[in-house]
């Protein structure tokens, strides 16, 4: 299929991961696709990979907490390809930041990815944007529904993105820009990984042990592929969508119901 040949993508943290699975199904589906982290090496691979046929993946050094490296990102994409019709942010990062320990370093850093991160790209983008077919993606979570202690900055940032997602398609309506939001459950990424071998240690149980308890806690007793989360946002993004907007969708094999 090529539902968005002709289409302009910019994915952030899409150097691995979730972001990694879109990315390539923006590229699969006939996109052109910049693909924005801070890891050049591992977005440069991406793109050889992807652009042996067609130049069709942009690698492009961003960081989203930076202004200045967020507007030269958006100047290379926009002297490359002249406009943008895609923004997925999904950059993101977690930790542990109980209040019982001296974590305010890394509070501010996991806001300032998650969620200022996010407005920083929108903001520098929405000048490429058509009105009337602009489509807009923001990576929440679950735990942008519910909390989970000791991760209270990601709970707080991912809580903030649904928020955002909420206001900023009625900003946007008038243009005819949607935007929705994604949250996810249990994926099985690095950033997963870590997660549970953090838990793990705090409860006092092997990793395999947590994951095991992680599995249990979820309906269809399974962990989602990354590429699950990549079809929704794709069709999120299609002219399929183009009525949707302000939404924000759980993907989680039904974790919310617990």
């Amino acid at each position: 299929m090529n539902r968005f040949a002709g289409k302009v993508a910019l994915v952030t943290g899409a150097s691995r991961g979730i972001g990694r699975a879109i990315a390539g199904a923006y590229l699969e589906e006939g996109a052109k696709v910049a693909l924005c982290a801070r890891s050049v090496p591992e977005l440069e691979s991406l793109a050889d990979a992807w652009n042996q046929k067609e130049r069709r993946a942009l690698p492009i050094e961003c960081d989203v907490t930076s202004k200045e490296s967020v507007a030269r990102a958006l100047d290379e994409l926009e002297s490359s390809w002249g406009k943008l019709d895609i923004l997925v942010n999904n950059a993101g990062i977690s930790g542990r930041t109980p209040l019982s320990e001296d974590s305010s370093e890394l509070w501010q850093q996991i806001l300032d990815v998650n969620l200022t991160g996010s407005f920083n790209v929108t903001r520098a983008a929405l000048p490429l944007m058509n009105s009337g077919d602009g489509r807009i993606v923001n990576m929440a979570s679950v735990l942008g529904r519910f909390g989970v202690p000791g991760y209270t900055a990601y709970c707080t940032s991912k809580h903030g993105i649904i928020g955002f997602t909420r206001a900023l398609a009625l900003e946007l309506a008038p243009r005819h820009i949607t935007v929705n939001a994604i949250c996810p459950g249990w994926v099985q990424t690095d950033m997963a990984d870590k997660g549970i071998e953090e838990t793990a240690e705090v409860l006092g149980i092997s990793a395999e042990a947590f994951r095991e308890q992680a599995v249990e806690g979820v309906p269809l007793k399974r962990f989602i592929d990354p590429h699950e989360i990549a079809k929704l946002a794709l069709y999120l993004t299609s002219d399929e969508a183009s009525a949707v907007t302000g939404q924000a969708y759980n993907i989680c094999g039904g974790q919310v119901m617990n």
